[in-house]
């Protein structure tokens, strides 16, 4: 099985791809897609066309995306949830299963605390992506949000958890 992890932001859009064989996880690519135009339908398209590019270029079996943070700042949580729109539509477009996940989910499933900090999860995805180069936080927690995935996927007991 081959997980594409996506971390949805609308200037950042972190994207991670690992390998799955019964129990090991390897790294494939890590990345960041940086959205280009002044206005926010220019943003979307080219976020749209630079993860388009990436199932293109790894050809994932699954995908992952982290669920939407709501903060107090009500406008951008809603482009943030416009970006994350972009990265559930392009996989769904190749067809692929999209599954989605709490932000402290994640960060409980890989390094064992539901409010731990960007650096331990970059330390953990390190840990369990040994000789992995992350492109930047962006791309570290979509490696987190593919390895939840995977983990998640294996275990029914997990899947149940999950819903």
């Amino acid at each position: 099985m081959r997980v594409l992890g996506i971390d949805p932001g609308l200037r950042n859009l972190g994207w991670g791809v690992i390998d799955v064989t019964g129990n090991k996880l390897s790294h494939v690519g890590n990345g960041v897609c940086h959205s280009e135009g002044r206005d926010l339908a220019c943003r979307l398209v080219s976020l749209h066309d630079q993860l388009s590019a990436v199932l293109a270029r790894f050809a994932p079996t699954t995908a992952a995306v982290e669920q939407t943070f709501v903060n107090k700042d009500a406008v951008a949580t809603l482009k943030l949830g416009q970006a994350r729109g972009i990265a559930l539509l392009v996989p769904a477009q190749a067809g692929l299963a999209v599954g989605e996940y709490a932000p402290n989910a994640v960060k409980k499933c890989v390094v064992g605390v539901g409010h731990a900090d960007k650096k331990q999860v970059a330390h953990m995805v390190r840990m369990q992506l040994p000789g992995v180069v992350l492109a930047g936080p962006d791309a570290a927690d979509a490696l987190a949000i593919a390895i939840t995935h995977a983990l998640y996927f294996r275990s029914p007991a997990l899947r149940e958890v999950a819903r």
